[in-house]
């Protein structure tokens, strides 16, 4: 899962930064709202948590540009406004959801997973599954008939991706930017590679068809 973090106070975003990649949450940062809406229009991110309060942009042009625009990435205000009509504004403009500095982890948390269940980034109890593959997002690993794929991080990262575009073209460009981001020092050719690896892994359990080859594009998962 990859969220962006726009946040001006640089100990706060340090500390936001920290809590979500301790729990395995791939992390970029913007320090005003102009790097945020360049970040957000850029690269392909699962949320977006931002402050209302930003240089440049503040974070209900930032929203409704955003919206106005089409895109649909969950997103949820973490600010120090806490007037009702600073709530309903940010809900109106398109927020998925509002929390109050100072916040709860726990809270922070699980907020977070409840709009990424809400938007279908996650199921219940942190499970997405298609066909016969079942992946768990709190161990981060992959299933078949409850036996386990033994898939290492990147194996796991890119069948999840694969998983959550289901019956979907994505073209090699998208799957390296999202899997291995693009200052990654290695090239695209590793997509190939690791599709390779994951087909591996499923063809003793016969699925190995299931990741199908776009030739000159790229790979969608479709049973």
């Amino acid at each position: 899962m990859r969220v962006l973090v726009v946040e001006d106070d640089l100990p706060l975003r340090r500390i936001i930064t920290t809590i979500l990649e301790e729990e395995q949450y791939e992390v970029d940062q913007a320090e005003d709202g102009e790097e945020g809406y360049l970040m957000a229009t850029s690269y392909e991110y699962d949320l977006v948590t931002l402050d209302i309060m930003l240089p440049k942009m503040d974070g209900f042009t930032l929203i409704k540009k955003l919206k106005r625009e089409g895109y649909q990435i969950p997103t949820l205000f973490l600010t120090a406004k806490d007037r009702v009509e600073d709530r309903v504004k940010g809900l109106d403009f398109g927020a998925d959801d509002y929390i109050v500095k100072p916040f709860a982890t726990e809270e922070f948390l699980a907020r977070i997973r409840s709009l990424l269940r809400r938007s279908g980034k996650i199921g219940i109890e942190g499970k997405i599954s298609y066909g016969p593959i079942l992946l768990d997002t709190n161990q981060h690993e992959g299933f078949i008939k409850e036996e386990s794929l033994k898939l290492t991080i990147k194996e796991y990262e890119l069948l999840y991706y694969l998983i959550q575009n289901k019956e979907q073209i994505l073209t090699r460009d998208q799957i390296f930017e999202r899997v291995w981001g693009i200052e990654s020092e290695t090239t695209d050719a590793i997509v190939d590679l690791y599709i390779h690896y994951l087909r591996k892994k499923l063809t003793p359990f016969g699925y190995e068809k299931l990741i199908r080859t776009i030739r000159g594009v790229g790979y969608m998962v479709r049973e």
